[in-house]
């Protein structure tokens, strides 16, 4: 029983120094990723949009203008994180490129740390790259901070 309470113990004092650190990181945050495809503008919109719209996040469009550029923006329902992802794909010599950026907010302090420290902010725009370079028979290979 006596180390039951001891190991409770040691949750409880880790919780309480990843929310320690968490509340001392920013709130904010932008982050951003991109794709290199040879493929035109149009088929790397098909499969972003695609495979973008398979989130369970829910996001209202607040801009479109295909097959260039889309912002989209965090429902207010949403009270854990928030902000607005756009899209923007360019002509490359070559092919295209597409970058994803976040300009977002974490609220919870735990959630904040395990953002930066765990899995990262970029982990969401990761998955969905490589699902467009999979889609459009590409090498993921991304770029980005």
């Amino acid at each position: 029983m006596r180390w039951l309470l001891f190991g409770a113990g040691d949750v409880a004092a880790l919780i309480a120094v990843l929310a320690a650190i968490g509340s001392m990181l920013p709130r904010n945050h932008k982050a951003s990723r991109t794709l290199r495809v040879r493929r035109p503008p149009q088929d790397v919109w098909n499969a972003v949009t695609a495979a973008a719209g398979a989130s369970s996040v829910p996001v209202d469009v607040i801009e479109s203008q295909p097959p260039y550029r889309q912002v989209t923006r965090v429902k207010d329902t949403e009270k854990m994180f928030g902000g607005t992802w756009t899209i923007a794909i360019a002509s490359d010599p070559g092919g295209s490129s597409l970058t994803i950026t976040e300009d977002g907010w974490v609220a919870n302090p735990i959630f904040r740390f395990m953002a930066k420290y765990v899995f990262g902010h970029h982990a969401t725009m990761d998955g969905i790259l490589k699902q467009v370079a999979k889609a459009l028979n590409e090498e993921p290979a991304l770029t980005g901070e």
